[in-house]
């Protein structure tokens, strides 16, 4: 049970993480969120947003954490 409660205790500490980046999105030097692949619908009174591109990178760097992570724990 040990390895569950170090488990939970690290996803903790890396949502807190991702939670302090999300707070200061627009202040991260990486250019998240103005990819070239987000897409951007702006109408009168409407704007659309959805960042394709951005979504596709943390996608990618979080599941080599986590395959990172999980290859280490099981050692």
């Amino acid at each position: 049970m040990s390895e569950v409660g170090k488990v939970l205790l690290l996803m903790g500490f890396v949502l807190l993480i991702l939670g302090l980046l999300l707070t200061f999105f627009e202040k991260l030097p990486l250019g998240l969120g103005r990819l070239p692949g987000d897409i951007v619908i702006k109408r009168d009174n409407f704007t659309f947003y959805f960042p394709l591109g951005t979504s596709i990178i943390l996608s990618v760097v979080f599941s080599l954490l986590l395959t990172l992570l999980f290859s280490l724990l099981r050692k």
